[in-house]
């Protein structure tokens, strides 16, 4: 089933905080809304944001990895195309002067942002306070991630507050 071409992005010049997520799913290629499924419920908690504040691009723009749905892999959605964050990012980077903090999303949005030698995901979250003030780093908000994250109690309790904390102070 080819779905075809469907960017799904949303910024603003005067966006504040920019998430860099890895691309849309297949609920989000039908809508056309960001982060429209069950990992952006679970992103919302995260952040201590309602939808309003989380779909007004002049506070949070979503920008992801890869902007169209990159199909259905064997164990989950393919990764992002790697053609469009060298693209388009630098371009979407120009017009947004006014951003306070950027939150990295998975793996492939810290692989590409972050240079810096821890090589796991787990180990960057629990190292979070390392990339700020610029970077805040996350692991995909996904549901097939729970089990991660009851193997990894601390994310729950120290990283999730901390990130409230941040947001709160920025919106």
């Amino acid at each position: 089933m080819k779905l075809g071409v469907r960017p799904v992005v949303s910024a603003h010049p005067e966006s504040k905080i920019v998430i860099i997520g890895q691309a849309p799913g297949i609920v989000v290629h039908r809508t056309g809304t960001p982060w429209d499924d069950k990992s952006g419920d679970n992103l919302r908690n995260w952040l201590g944001v309602d939808k309003d504040t989380f779909y007004n691009p002049k506070k949070i723009a979503l920008i992801p990895m890869g902007f169209c749905y990159p199909g259905k892999g064997k164990s989950g959605d393919l990764p992002p195309r790697k053609e469009c964050a060298p693209l388009w990012h630098d371009a979407l980077w120009e017009q947004m002067n006014q951003v306070q903090l950027t939150i990295l999303v998975g793996k492939y949005a810290q692989d590409y942002y972050l240079k810096t030698p821890r090589k796991t995901l787990t180990e960057r979250v629990k190292n979070y306070k390392d990339y700020l003030p610029d970077f805040f780093v996350l692991p995909h908000p996904s549901p097939r991630n729970n089990i991660w994250q009851a193997r990894n109690r601390w994310f729950g309790e120290e990283v999730v507050p901390e990130l409230k904390k941040l947001i709160g102070n920025l919106h």
